[in-house]
């Protein structure tokens, strides 16, 4: 039996390779589908079925394309409707692969249909739980992106509630949990860093499965805190439950190199964003005016799924040498098929064109701690949860996620300055803010991070216990 996890940093998600015997089971792949072809033709071995553990909201799935490309049988848990051809599984049953078998446990709370999926080796031992967004390593699945009809968010968190107890903590302390996600994921409040775990472990230290909590503790807990979805979500969920385009066939359309002629041409005719993807080290010397920044080599995917709001929006990239096919298959990751093609020869070709430029300004933590001395306006781009644990005082929070929430708090002619935790989110900010005519905006290099190194003011660490 092979077991393989393929982590996915950027989308902080993880597919699961799944054999025995000659037979293979995917479960929630991405939606560039080689890799899986590429390790079952190594090993001479058939992909037979495609476990979707829920309708995926951050990110396409792959299983449609996989399913077209080995004929292999996409599963779903109960309730369940797809557009496409489909096995829509029943509570506790039972598909075989090779030596092995893959249980349904239907856990509905982050979704209706949301299930787990339980492996049980050659000798029908429980081995190990693929649980998901129902359970991750310190946390669960957040329970408000199903809502509709008569269910609001706290029904759902009391079906997780249930899922939980009935299906997943009778299972014994040695059984493996293999998640669907882990700490960046907007999926859940506060994911561990690690990605593999075990059921013993988890009932020790996550804060979900206490088993002397009430049902009305968790719904509290589980609902207490929880920041509105990004936008991408329910246009991703629609794609997983209908089906979408080969991702081959979008990056043939897309990985288009346009002179500087035809790029300024298309920027200028069509309502496009320009979307500069180098690091922001880069972005900050120089950049095409009006061009928003969100680095290949950070959070990149979510970060254009919470920012861009149309998944059609037509984009024209900034991409470092070599990283355009890169680039777009990230963004076809979170359903941004619209690409017009990319700059032949990225931004030194502009330059050299002699076209007009625009640079942001930044500034180090010692300037800015000069700064405000002189009472100067701080904005703090990094997550609530962020903000509350310790921040500068005085600074004002703006999470870059809700940057149109706050956009009429930033001064129009006053300089004012962005932070973030290291540097890549405020340039993120700073980017957009400069777009939209704020031409005062100045960045704060290396952020919070290099913060902490002055005297500049700030308040206490919170308990760890206070923040959920």
């Amino acid at each position: 039996m092979i077991i393989e996890q393929i982590y996915t940093g950027c989308l902080a998600q993880g597919a699961y390779y799944i054999e025995s015997n000659g037979e293979v089971a995917i479960i929630d792949p991405l939606r560039e589908v080689q890799n899986y072809l590429d390790r079952a033709d190594k090993n001479n071995a058939k992909i037979k079925y495609i476990f979707e553990t829920h309708f995926h909201a951050d990110f396409v799935s792959g299983h449609v394309t996989l399913s077209e490309k080995t004929g292999a049988e996409i599963v779903f848990g109960p309730s369940a409707k797809t557009s496409f051809e489909s096995i829509i599984a029943e509570d506790n049953q039972v598909f075989k692969v090779g030596d092995i078998t893959i249980t349904v446990l239907h856990t509905p709370g982050h979704t209706l249909e949301s299930s787990c999926f339980l492996l049980k080796d050659k000798e029908g031992k429980d081995h190990a739980i693929f649980s998901g967004d129902t359970l991750f390593l310190g946390d669960v699945g957040r329970p408000d992106l199903a809502q509709k009809g008569e269910f609001t968010e706290k029904d759902l968190a009391g079906f997780l509630f249930d899922s939980l107890r009935n299906k997943v903590m009778p299972l014994a302390d040695d059984v493996i949990v293999y998640p669907a996600h882990g700490a960046g994921s907007a999926c859940g409040k506060n994911l561990s860093k690690e990605t593999v775990g075990v059921i013993g472990h988890q009932k020790e230290t996550n804060y979900a499965l206490r088993t002397n909590m009430t049902k009305e503790e968790f719904i509290k807990e589980v609902t207490d805190g929880l920041l509105p979805p990004p936008a991408y979500f329910p246009l991703n969920v629609k794609l997983n439950k209908e089906g979408y385009k080969n991702i081959d066939d979008i990056i043939k359309v897309s990985a288009k190199p346009l002179s500087v002629k035809d790029f300024e041409l298309i920027a200028n005719k069509t309502d496009t964003i320009t979307l500069d993807v180098r690091h922001q080290s880069e972005f900050i010397k120089g950049f095409i005016p009006q061009s928003i920044f969100i680095g290949i080599d950070g959070g990149f995917a979510p970060w254009v799924g919470a920012l861009i709001k149309d998944i059609e929006q037509p984009i024209l990239l900034i991409t470092p040498k070599g990283k355009e096919v890169d680039t777009i298959t990230r963004l076809s990751r979170v359903g941004f098929d619209n690409v017009l093609g990319y700059l032949d020869g990225s931004f030194n070709s502009w330059q050299e064109a002699g076209k007009e430029i625009d640079t942001l300004n930044s500034v180090s933590v010692d300037f800015l701690e000069q700064k405000i001395n002189k009472k100067a306006l701080v904005f703090d781009v990094r997550k609530p949860r962020e903000f509350e644990s310790e921040h500068i005082i005085g600074a004002e929070s703006t999470p870059l996620d809700f940057l149109n929430n706050h956009i009429f708090e930033f001064p129009k002619t006053d300089d004012f300055y962005v932070h973030c935790a290291g540097g890549y989110r405020s340039v993120i900010a700073a980017s957009i803010l400069k777009s939209r005519g704020f031409h005062n905006v100045i960045d704060v290099a290396g952020g919070y991070a290099a913060v902490r190194n002055t005297t500049i003011e700030r308040t206490a660490v919170a308990c760890p216990s206070t923040l959920k």
